[in-house]
């Protein structure tokens, strides 16, 4: 988290700001904190952008959506003012790095615990999808590692307009990150699927296990036309082998070819779990390999979370005393030693 800057909010809405958690292509994310010490990541529109109504049309669909999801792989939704000037929404706040933070850090994951990531990831697709939604910009940037396992952030670009994209999408730009795009999606389809996310979730398994984008170069429009051209395969090299196929499937060029969300959880759940090891035992290695708590929040005393319930301490008018160990009691084992005596006399005459 970094310190607030000149000129950013103190208060939204009924979180006081404490700190900058990052930026979005729409917005700034800060650190909110409520009355009651709940703390939240706050997404404010840029000032730049306040004027302009397709983004404060996306950004109040991006609330709507958040409405509407949920399950353990989602961030929660907390609150919004979007006739607030700048617009804001609250969403949890997820301790934890991004998988790209992640890999860049320490490395590519193995085998297992890759399988298991994507698996959590393909449950959490599925709900999205269940609400009749389409993420649209699932990458490794948006995957949150908590100390509960991977969430999935942002939906500013989910179902946005889809019908209207053309009108919304200047010729040569994309909504989206180009690098976890499907073909149907850089081509600016406005008809797309679940389909398109579960190629941009095969693209972020295949970072998190090689450390490198599928096509190699700079983002622009040769990558476009090579993500787009079904000549040019994605580079699956350095990938473990048990996970390639399933990868092939999940980035095939036409959508029709790609398994299905549940498919894709099941196939992984059974790719993890081959060496007979556990899924509950897999989760934990999972979070203790990518979990990493960040630096202490400092908040102000106030917001701070209270050490003692105020009306317990009304209630006590007498502190409870600590337990105190019972004195020892020493035995009087002497008639034990006579017996034992008698008995070994006994036994010498035989």
């Amino acid at each position: 988290m970094e310190a607030l800057q000149a000129g950013d909010p103190q208060q939204v809405g009924p979180y006081e700001i404490v700190g900058r958690l990052g930026a979005g292509g729409m917005g700034q994310v800060f650190l909110g904190v409520s009355p009651t010490a709940d703390r939240v990541a706050v997404k404010v529109i840029k000032s730049p952008l306040l004027n302009d109504a397709d983004f404060r049309e996306r950004f109040a669909l991006e609330v709507v959506n958040l409405k509407t999801v949920y399950g353990a792989r989602v961030a929660r939704f907390e609150g919004a003012g979007l006739d607030d000037e700048p617009p804001w929404l609250a969403v949890e706040y997820i301790e934890g790095p991004t998988l790209r933070q992640r890999v860049e850090r320490s490395g590519p994951l193995d085998v297992t615990l890759a399988a298991m990531l994507g698996a959590q990831l393909a449950d959490g697709l599925n709900k999205i999808h269940e609400a009749g939604v389409l993420h649209r910009d699932f990458k490794p940037q948006n995957i949150l590692l908590s100390k509960e396992g991977p969430k999935v952030i942002d939906f500013g670009l989910a179902k946005v307009l889809l019908a209207r994209d053309h009108q919304v999408t200047a010729p040569g730009q994309w909504i989206g990150t180009l690098a976890y795009m499907a073909p149907e999606q850089v081509r600016a389809e406005s008809d797309l699927l679940p389909s398109t996310d579960v190629y941009a979730l095969g693209a972020t398994l295949a970072y998190a296990v090689t450390g490198r984008p599928l096509y190699p170069g700079p983002p622009g429009i040769v990558l476009a036309h090579r993500i787009s051209d079904p000549v040019v395969q994605p580079d699956l090299t350095g990938a473990p082998a048990e996970l390639v196929p399933l990868l092939g499937l999940m980035l095939a060029h036409e959508p029709t070819a790609r398994p299905g969300v549940r498919v894709v959880h099941d196939q992984l759940i059974a790719l993890a779990t081959s060496s007979g090891e556990s899924v509950s035992t897999i989760r934990r290695r999972l979070i203790k390999a990518t979990f990493d708590a960040p630096p202490s929040i400092v908040v102000p005393p106030e917001l701070a979370d209270p050490r003692v319930d105020p009306e317990d301490a009304e209630d006590r008018a007498d502190p409870i005393p600590e337990p105190t160990q019972p004195e020892p009691v020493e035995a009087d084992v002497r008639w034990l030693a006579e017996e034992l005596r008698a008995a070994y006399a006994r036994d010498a005459r035989f």
